[in-house]
């Protein structure tokens, strides 16, 4: 099993303390002070998580994050102040899998690493329903071998409805776990997801039902 971590931290302190006692647990670490240097890392290492840090020199790691989605689904653990709940609303819809709220001791952070390593390590790489396949590790879908072409909440509305397939789920539970938020207002958001992935299920023999009270709900014929 690969175990680099890349850990994208601006405090020379923290990075200092964090390495040797992570490589004294097994593990290969990579330190980055800044997100180029980041990015350089991500483009050569093969990884197997990333701690990011959410405010950094060079720019913001919540933006990184959202960048990073696009192309990958590396786990990624962030740190956020103990008090800054917006941050950590925002991490979530930005695609983080967990956090660590400052000040934190090893023995936390570790725990959260093992923990989320073990829920990755759980997850199927890919699930298929019928002529339908969904890449998790790619964050691609595919109708009887083509590539649906999926944008990144295309992807994640299908994913989570594809692993609840045959449960009704409604618009504001569906929202809270895509994006990460409460939804408030109408539901426009989720019913122009549904829509374009309806048209591109078609032909697989999945589709996506909607049920007045109840929601929406991924079928197999």
């Amino acid at each position: 099993m690969n175990k680099t971590i890349l850990c994208v931290e601006d405090n020379m302190q923290v990075q200092t303390f964090n390495k040797p006692l992570l490589e004294a647990k097994g593990f290969t670490v990579k330190p980055a002070m800044t997100l180029a240097e980041a990015r350089e890392i991500i483009g050569r290492e093969q990884l197997c998580l990333i701690i990011l840090d959410i405010h950094l020199p060079d720019g913001n790691g919540l933006d990184f994050l959202r960048e990073l989605r696009k192309t990958s689904n590396v786990p990624v653990l962030a740190l956020t102040d103990d008090k800054e709940d917006n941050d950590l609303i925002a991490g979530f819809a930005s695609g983080c899998d967990d956090y660590v709220p400052k000040p934190y001791t090893f023995p936390v952070l570790y725990a959260r690493i093992e923990g989320l390593l073990r829920r990755v390590s759980s997850v199927p790489d890919f699930i298929e329903k019928g002529s339908l396949k969904v890449d998790i590790t790619s964050r691609r879908a595919f109708v009887l071998g083509k590539d649906m072409l999926l944008k990144p909440k295309e992807f994640d509305v299908l994913l989570y409805l594809v692993r609840n397939g045959g449960t009704h789920i409604n618009a504001e539970m569906l929202y809270r776990k895509v994006w990460g938020l409460e939804m408030s207002g109408d539901d426009n958001a989720v019913k122009f997801q549904v829509s374009s992935l309806r048209k591109k299920l078609e032909g697989s023999g999945c589709t996506i039902t909607s049920k007045r009270g109840e929601g929406y709900c991924f079928e197999q014929a």
